[in-house]
C-alpha cells in the first residue's frame, strides 16, 4: 500500500499541500511540527518504571488502556530520514532556538480539519519533503496522526518526533488531523468524532496532557505554551476548530472520563 502511495504522492501532493496547510483560513498561517527515527513508537506500558525494584508501583490501568489503543492504531509513517530530522531541527533552531528535532514530553494536542477528502491525501501530502507552499520551508509540513471520515486512525509520525502543524506550538504540540473541508464536518460526523475522541483521550492519558490544552488550531494564539522567534509569524494561526468547536469537542471529551483511576 505505501508503495502505490508513493507514486500517488507526487501527484497529489502538490495540489493538497495548500489547503491542508490553509486548513480553511486563507487569511491566517500554516500548519507547523513532527519527524522520525528508528526508536521505539511507544514507551512501555510502565513496567520497569517503579522507583524501587523491591516495591513496584502499578502502573494506571486507564494509562494502560491508553498505551494499549496507540499500540493499536494502523501505522503508515511518512519518510523521516536523517535529512528530514535536521532539518526539523534547523526550523526548530530558527523558531524555538532549541535546535531539536525530537518531540520530549508534549503539552498540547491540536486538532485540525485538512480539507481533504481521505486520510491517504492528508498522508500523500506528508510524504514528499519538499518546502510548504504557504512559507516556503523545509522539512514539509505533516501531522502525527490523521482521522477520516469512517473513524479511520492512522498514525503517520512517531510520538517522539517534532511535526510542523502549528505555528509556535510545534515543539511541544502533538497534531490530529481530521478529513473533511470545515469544523462541522468532524464534529458533526459520528464515527469521526468518536474516534477523535478516543484518540485525544488516550494522548492525553499516555502524556498527561490537561484538557484546557486540547485545542483546535484557531485557538493557538491563546495556549500559554505559544513561542515564536520570527517576528512576522508570531500572531499567525488558521481559522479551523475554532474556540466554539472546540468548546464543544472538550465537552465531550470531558465525559471520557479522568487519566488517574486512583
Amino acid at each position: 500500500m505505501v508503495a502505490s502511495l508513493k507514486m500517488a504522492g507526487l501527484l497529489v501532493s502538490a495540489a493538497l499541500a495548500f489547503a491542508i496547510v490553509a486548513c480553511g483560513d486563507e487569511t491566517t498561517v500554516t500548519d507547523d511540527s513532527k519527524a522520525q527515527s528508528g526508536e521505539a513508537r511507544l514507551p512501555s506500558d510502565g513496567a520497569g518504571d517503579s522507583a524501587s525494584p523491591k516495591e513496584p508501583t502499578a502502573p494506571d490501568p486507564a494509562i494502560v488502556k491508553a498505551n494499549r489503543f496507540l499500540r493499536a492504531v494502523d501505522q503508515q509513517l511518512i519518510p523521516f530520514p536523517a535529512a528530514r530530522r535536521q532539518e526539523m531541527a534547523d526550523y526548530s533552531t530558527r523558531h524555538y532556538g532549541d535546535g531539536e528535532w525530537r518531540l520530549k514530553k508534549p503539552k498540547v494536542i491540536v486538532e485540525h480539519f485538512a480539507v481533504a477528502p481521505s486520510n491517504d491525501s492528508i498522508y500523500n501530502t506528508f510524504y514528499g519533503d519538499t518546502p510548504d507552499p504557504e512559507l516556503g520551508e523545509l522539512p514539509n509540513v505533516c501531522a502525527h496522526f490523521a482521522v477520516d471520515d469512517a473513524g479511520q486512525i492512522i498514525q503517520m509520525v512517531k510520538l517522539n518526533t517534532r511535526c510542523r502543524h502549528t505555528v509556535g506550538l510545534n515543539y511541544t504540540a502533538i497534531g490530529i488531523e481530521h478529513v473533511g473541508y470545515s469544523d462541522q464536518d468532524v464534529i458533526g460526523n459520528p464515527a469521526e468524532f468518536k474516534a477523535s475522541l478516543k484518540l485525544t483521550h488516550a494522548l492525553m492519558c499516555r502524556y498527561g496532557i490537561k484538557l484546557k490544552n486540547v485545542i483546535g488550531h484557531n485557538e493557538s494564539l491563546g495556549s500559554p505554551f505559544h513561542k515564536e522567534a520570527d517576528p512576522a509569524l508570531q500572531t499567525q494561526t488558521h481559522g479551523d476548530m475554532t474556540k466554539a468547536t472546540m468548546d464543544i469537542y472538550r465537552a465531550e471529551l470531558k465525559k471520557l472520563g479522568p487519566c488517574r483511576t486512583s
